[in-house]
């Protein structure tokens, strides 16, 4: 967690000079627009379809998972059918390690994480005033849960289950921080609104700053005190780990504050996911809606809506997109494509950087990295580093990706552009 966020650091030093500098919608798509050229422009926009997409479908996996826990807290129990995904590479199991479905497929849908794609996809086609100010409520909610899980997990923690500290080496470091990486792109998506910010030249590198911190300072507290109060190995493919582990502590400890406890949790995580799913389907629609406005996507993506002014067709599209897998996969499979779709775009924004800096060192920057090349190289070497640590089939498929995006390109975008030269 650590690495991850000290990565993390060095690349939103970065965002946040390009940010200041280029405050319009598009984030790293702009941003490599602006210094690398139309084709590696592409090659990140293409990029960073994949990674707001696979996010959220990550994490709308895990709000369906915490939605049946809050249903079993309630006393309600439907079937696993319509609770799951079809595809569950690890099974599914009870707390007792009874397998409910083996590996592999079984005919059911994800409901919960399909409907609250569609759900949000209707409230951001509204506008992004509706949107900002109730995220902004969901946020401090979430805040609360996690304090509440921190502070009394506190009193639970069993040191031995710190031994080892590092169970799988280097090598497990490497690859859990590859893993984990794309909760931290929430600083990505702030860049990709700066249109609609006031002041986007101070607010901007200001805001995505702080978030990196606040996000470090609490990821790194709800990490060591999961891992504390219950086995590393119990929260394997799980995508409700906070509230499982409290659900197994009150089962075995007969707490009636463990048992509120896991509700506050519950109500907090499932409206802290909502919020990060409206703030990823805002990134993604506005990076297509950039991208059509520069024809390289077809005009219908930059299209606003007559009454709410917000590229509606582009907002709904990237909804049904996300809404549809996100119902059939599950959490590992859908976030591995995520992490190195991120991690590729940090890569070419820091790059970015550094071209800006010797093409047009005059300009100015509301916000400059400090240490002159210092950071924006080591954001692109542990970048690299991380992506190494992720799975062979990861990388296939993320080429895959990368060669689909450039037959398009080449075969359709390239000869809409205003620079086709024909």
């Amino acid at each position: 967690m650590l690495l991850v966020a000290i990565v993390c650091a060095f690349t939103g030093l970065c965002y946040a000079e390009l940010a200041s500098m280029i405050p319009i919608a598009g984030s790293a798509y702009t941003y490599t627009y602006a210094t690398l050229g139309e084709l590696v422009a592409w090659i990140i926009g293409w990029d960073l379809i994949l990674e707001y997409a696979f996010s959220n479908m990550s994490v709308s996996v895990g709000f369906a998972a915490h939605f049946v826990d809050l249903l079993d807290w309630l006393g309600i129990h439907l079937s696993p059918r319509w609770l799951s995904p079809a595809y569950l590479p690890l099974g599914l199991q009870d707390l007792a390690g009874k397998d409910i479905y083996p590996q592999g497929w079984h005919f059911g849908f994800n409901i919960p994480a399909f409907l609250i794609v569609i759900i949000l996809t209707v409230i951001l086609v509204r506008g992004i005033r509706e949107s900002a100010r109730t995220n902004n409520i969901m946020v401090l909610i979430k805040l609360v849960a996690i304090l509440a899980f921190v502070l009394v997990g506190l009193h639970f923690i069993h040191p031995t289950n710190y031994v080892p500290f590092s169970p799988n080496g280097w090598a497990g470091v490497l690859a859990g921080g590859s893993i984990i990486f794309f909760t931290y792109i929430g600083f990505d998506s702030v860049s990709t609104a700066s249109e609609e910010c006031r002041d986007p030249q101070r607010t901007v590198p200001i805001g995505i700053i702080a978030t990196l911190i606040v996000c470090t300072i609490l990821y790194i507290g709800v990490s060591l005190v999961l891992t504390g109060i219950v086995p590393w190995q119990s929260v394997i493919g799980d995508a409700a780990p906070l509230v499982n582990a409290l659900k197994r502590l009150t089962i075995s400890e007969h707490s009636q504050l463990l048992h509120w406890t896991r509700l506050i949790v519950l109500l907090g995580a499932i409206i802290g996911m909502i919020s990060s799913i409206l703030v990823f389907q805002l990134g993604q629609a506005r990076v297509w809606f950039a991208m059509s406005r520069d024809r390289l996507l077809p005009d219908m993506f930059s299209k606003v809506h007559t009454k709410f002014r917000t590229p509606a067709v582009a907002t709904w599209i990237a909804g049904i997109l996300v809404a549809i897998p996100a119902g059939l996969f599950d959490v590992g499979t859908l976030a591995e494509l995520s992490n190195i779709g991120t991690l590729f775009a940090f890569v070419l924004v820091s790059i970015g950087v550094l071209i800006l800096r010797r093409k047009q060192p005059e300009r100015h920057r509301g916000f400059r990295v400090p240490g002159g090349p210092i950071f924006p190289v080591l954001s692109i070497i542990f970048c690299i580093l991380l992506m190494a640590g992720l799975p062979a089939r990861t990388w296939q498929r993320f080429f895959i990706w990368l060669v689909i995006g450039l037959v398009v390109y080449f075969f359709y975008s390239r000869k809409r552009s205003e620079f086709y030269k024909g």
